[in-house]
């Protein structure tokens, strides 16, 4: 049965209105869009009944689980509190310095863990840091989702579009780190400069933090046992791929373990959880791998490529913006499958340009819009979580703003770095 695919591109860009203009909540969203995405696919043929299923990644379920119940553990006894307002101390009561230290934190932080428990983990000190100090809690979560995002793109194993292209493209670990590394790492200082610029009338210091102050640490105890807990889980998920140890096998271990040690009620721990956000992300995978059953991707950039005209400077830029373009809307690991076959079929002396415009395309586009990434959706609902109005509009209008600046900088890198003439 042939297959209309602007129904399905309808079904997307219809949950995609819904999610931004909070007529439902995301996962509520998500969950209509996974339906319809279902009901045509299956109408259509497109995909069994069992595919669907198999479209929601339980491993990233789990993890998020596991580390939502982790951090919650771990944020009852007070140990991001204390961890803020020594971070506070250093930057000398400095909202700004503070801004700072937190997105350099946050992208650093994102080479060691996934991003799923990077951002769990800053934003519940960044939270922990506003509830205490008075402080605009927004501009510190965002930040920090923006910089986690960023963090890890200069490495094969920064993420799983990496290990993706990275192997397609036969880049070790040394050459991937060269040809992108150097980007990354200025990019972190643009996209700093960029929110600090956003976000400055909203970084003003309270009076009372300008004098000194002594950090109190109540029941340290239990601060001591959630700080060893922490660093187990953070050991671990450096080790892990040593160990072959999956990582939500090391959520899971972690977050059992906070149950067991602690004297928390586990099911005023379970009602804490993040449930919008895990509703969400099962959903919205449910849409991004029907959508892309329809081979819309595929088509589009077979178009691009013909476009190019045998120009390894004009592909170069046009993989680097429809990549970062498209993964604004849809899962950058579904964006890298789909653009490495067409990658590989050109027919160019030198593909490195086009594998490393393919890395940051992927990377920097995947969160410019709240509904669509991962790692931001999760920020919104931790400030959701804490009873904050989360404005959708502004933080989309953040994320578009960082991304395009983002790759326009990567656009410039790109040419003077691989020495591309036009």
């Amino acid at each position: 049965m042939a297959v209309e695919p602007v129904k399905y591109l309808l079904v997307y860009v219809l949950t995609l209105l819904l999610a931004v203009s909070e007529v439902f909540p995301l996962s509520v969203s998500a969950m209509l869009g996974a339906l319809l995405m279902a009901w045509f696919g299956l109408n259509d043929g497109l995909f069994t009944y069992e595919e669907i299923f198999s479209f929601i990644d339980l491993r990233l379920i789990a993890l998020l689980i596991g580390v939502m119940i982790t951090v919650e553990t771990v944020g009852r006894s007070g140990l991001f509190r204390v961890l803020g307002l020594y971070a506070v101390k250093l930057a000398g009561g400095s909202p700004a310095w503070l801004f700072v230290a937190l997105s350099v934190i946050s992208a650093a932080t994102s080479l060691f863990l996934s991003d799923a428990a990077a951002v769990l983990i800053l934003s519940a000190t960044a939270l922990a840091i506003s509830r205490e100090l008075g402080y605009d809690p927004t501009p510190f979560v965002v930040a920090s989702a923006l910089m986690i995002n960023l963090g890890g793109t200069g490495t094969l194993i920064g993420s799983v579009s990496n290990m993706i292209i990275g192997l397609n493209a036969g880049f070790d670990f040394v050459e991937f780190a060269a040809y992108l590394l150097p980007c990354e790492l200025m990019l972190w200082w643009v996209t700093i400069a960029l929110l600090y610029l956003y976000y400055r009338e909203r970084l003003r210091a309270s009076p009372r933090l300008l004098g000194e102050y002594r950090v109190r640490v109540e029941n340290k105890g239990e601060v001591a046992k959630a700080a060893l807990i922490l660093t187990v889980m953070i050991a671990l998920y450096v080790s892990s791929e040593r160990l072959g140890i999956p990582a939500e096998a090391v959520a899971l271990f972690t977050a059992v373990l906070a149950l067991t040690s602690t004297r928390y009620d586990p099911v005023e721990i379970f009602e804490r959880i993040d449930w919008d956000t895990v509703f969400f992300v099962a959903s919205f995978l449910v849409l991004v791998h029907g959508l892309e059953r329809t081979g819309i991707l595929q088509a589009l950039s077979q178009l691009i490529y013909e476009a190019s005209r045998g120009s390894l400077a004009y592909a170069t830029l046009l993989t680097l913006l429809v990549s970062g373009v498209t993964s604004m809307f849809l899962a950058n690991v579904a964006v890298a499958l789909t653009f490495v076959p067409p990658l590989k079929a050109l027919n160019l002396p030198d593909k490195r340009p086009l594998w490393s415009a393919l890395v940051l395309g992927t990377n920097l586009g995947g969160a410019s819009i709240p509904v669509t990434s991962v790692v931001f959706a999760m920020a919104v609902g931790a400030l959701r979580h804490e009873g904050l109005r989360v404005d959708m509009g502004e933080l989309s209008k953040v994320g578009l703003l960082t991304s395009l600046a983002q790759l326009a900088f990567s656009a410039l890198y790109l040419l003077a770095y691989f020495k591309l003439p036009f």
